[in-house]
Protein backbone atom coordinates (compact mmCIF):
# COMPACT_ATOMS: atom_id res chain seq x y z
CA UNK A 1 0.00 0.00 0.00
CA UNK A 2 1.46 3.11 -1.26
CA UNK A 3 2.02 5.43 1.84
CA UNK A 4 2.24 3.77 4.72
CA UNK A 5 4.81 1.99 6.67
CA UNK A 6 4.86 -1.43 7.09
CA UNK A 7 3.94 -1.24 10.89
CA UNK A 8 1.56 1.10 12.58
CA UNK A 9 2.44 3.17 15.88
CA UNK A 10 5.64 4.43 14.08
CA UNK A 11 7.92 7.13 15.79
CA UNK A 12 11.12 8.19 14.17
CA UNK A 13 14.00 9.50 15.90
CA UNK A 14 17.23 11.61 14.61
CA UNK A 15 20.19 10.03 15.63
CA UNK A 16 23.44 12.93 15.72
CA UNK A 17 26.73 11.33 16.33
CA UNK A 18 28.90 13.91 18.52
CA UNK A 19 32.42 13.74 20.25
CA UNK A 20 31.24 14.47 23.51
CA UNK A 21 27.40 13.44 24.94
CA UNK A 22 27.96 16.17 27.87
CA UNK A 23 28.65 18.41 26.01
CA UNK A 24 25.75 18.03 23.50
CA UNK A 25 22.99 17.88 26.69
CA UNK A 26 24.75 21.12 27.98
CA UNK A 27 23.83 22.43 24.39
CA UNK A 28 20.61 20.92 23.51
CA UNK A 29 18.92 21.15 26.89
CA UNK A 30 19.99 24.72 28.00
CA UNK A 31 20.37 26.10 24.40
CA UNK A 32 17.41 24.79 22.96
CA UNK A 33 15.20 23.83 25.37
CA UNK A 34 15.01 20.08 24.50
CA UNK A 35 13.75 17.90 27.48
CA UNK A 36 16.63 15.69 28.45
CA UNK A 37 14.55 11.98 28.42
CA UNK A 38 17.51 9.96 29.92
CA UNK A 39 21.34 8.93 29.51
CA UNK A 40 23.35 6.05 29.12
CA UNK A 41 26.65 5.75 30.70
CA UNK A 42 28.30 8.85 29.06
CA UNK A 43 27.60 7.45 25.65
CA UNK A 44 24.47 8.71 24.77
CA UNK A 45 21.52 10.53 25.21
CA UNK A 46 17.49 10.80 24.47
CA UNK A 47 16.12 14.16 24.32
CA UNK A 48 11.63 15.04 23.07
CA UNK A 49 12.19 17.59 21.37
CA UNK A 50 9.60 19.78 19.22
CA UNK A 51 7.43 16.64 19.28
CA UNK A 52 10.14 14.19 17.76
CA UNK A 53 12.90 12.06 19.19
CA UNK A 54 16.46 13.16 19.62
CA UNK A 55 19.12 10.68 20.55
CA UNK A 56 22.75 12.15 20.73
CA UNK A 57 25.65 9.32 20.67
CA UNK A 58 29.17 9.41 20.41
CA UNK A 59 31.24 7.44 17.50
CA UNK A 60 32.13 4.04 17.25
CA UNK A 61 33.14 1.05 15.17
CA UNK A 62 30.92 -1.40 13.14
CA UNK A 63 29.10 -3.89 15.05
CA UNK A 64 26.74 -7.17 14.15
CA UNK A 65 24.00 -5.35 12.72
CA UNK A 66 25.80 -2.45 10.83
CA UNK A 67 29.36 -4.27 9.88
CA UNK A 68 30.79 -1.61 7.71
CA UNK A 69 29.64 1.20 8.93
CA UNK A 70 31.51 3.61 11.91
CA UNK A 71 29.46 6.50 13.40
CA UNK A 72 31.70 9.71 13.62
CA UNK A 73 30.74 13.13 14.30
CA UNK A 74 31.32 15.51 10.63
CA UNK A 75 34.38 15.97 9.82
CA UNK A 76 34.52 19.05 8.53
CA UNK A 77 32.18 21.67 9.88
CA UNK A 78 31.86 23.41 6.83
CA UNK A 79 30.48 20.61 4.74
CA UNK A 80 27.11 19.38 5.46
CA UNK A 81 25.47 16.34 5.03
CA UNK A 82 22.30 16.65 6.77
CA UNK A 83 20.87 19.99 8.73
CA UNK A 84 18.22 20.05 11.46
CA UNK A 85 15.21 22.75 10.62
CA UNK A 86 12.98 24.27 12.99
CA UNK A 87 10.30 26.63 11.36
CA UNK A 88 9.16 29.86 13.63
CA UNK A 89 6.69 32.29 13.86
CA UNK A 90 9.60 34.78 14.21
CA UNK A 91 12.94 34.25 12.74
CA UNK A 92 13.79 37.30 14.55
CA UNK A 93 12.73 36.61 18.01
CA UNK A 94 13.67 33.24 17.71
CA UNK A 95 17.55 34.06 16.68
CA UNK A 96 17.67 37.10 20.17
CA UNK A 97 16.80 34.00 22.51
CA UNK A 98 19.23 31.06 21.11
CA UNK A 99 21.72 33.93 20.80
CA UNK A 100 21.67 35.13 24.46
CA UNK A 101 21.98 31.29 25.03
CA UNK A 102 24.70 31.13 23.59
CA UNK A 103 24.07 29.41 19.75
CA UNK A 104 26.86 30.83 17.43
CA UNK A 105 25.23 31.91 14.44
CA UNK A 106 27.06 31.72 11.11
CA UNK A 107 25.32 34.97 10.21
CA UNK A 108 22.20 37.54 11.41
CA UNK A 109 18.91 36.52 9.93
CA UNK A 110 18.61 36.89 6.36
CA UNK A 111 15.31 37.60 4.19
CA UNK A 112 14.44 36.40 1.19
CA UNK A 113 11.36 36.57 -0.76
CA UNK A 114 9.60 33.63 0.66
CA UNK A 115 11.25 32.93 3.86
CA UNK A 116 13.79 34.59 6.51
CA UNK A 117 15.91 31.75 8.00
CA UNK A 118 19.03 31.79 9.62
CA UNK A 119 22.06 28.97 10.52
CA UNK A 120 23.73 27.75 13.36
CA UNK A 121 26.23 24.65 14.71
CA UNK A 122 25.92 22.50 17.66
CA UNK A 123 29.01 22.26 19.37
CA UNK A 124 30.27 19.66 16.70
CA UNK A 125 29.52 21.01 13.84
CA UNK A 126 25.75 19.77 12.74
CA UNK A 127 23.86 22.30 11.10
CA UNK A 128 21.09 24.09 12.13
CA UNK A 129 18.51 25.80 10.85
CA UNK A 130 15.51 28.42 12.07
CA UNK A 131 13.34 29.47 9.26
CA UNK A 132 9.66 31.80 9.31
CA UNK A 133 7.59 31.45 6.35
CA UNK A 134 6.72 34.65 5.01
Amino acid sequence: MEGTFPTDDVEVTLLLVVGEVDRSIAFYRDVLGATLYREYGGTSAVFRFQGTWLLLVTGGGPTKDKPDVTFAPPADRNTATHELTMRVPDCQAAYQVLRGRGADFLTPPVEYEHEIRCFFRDPDGHLLEISQVR
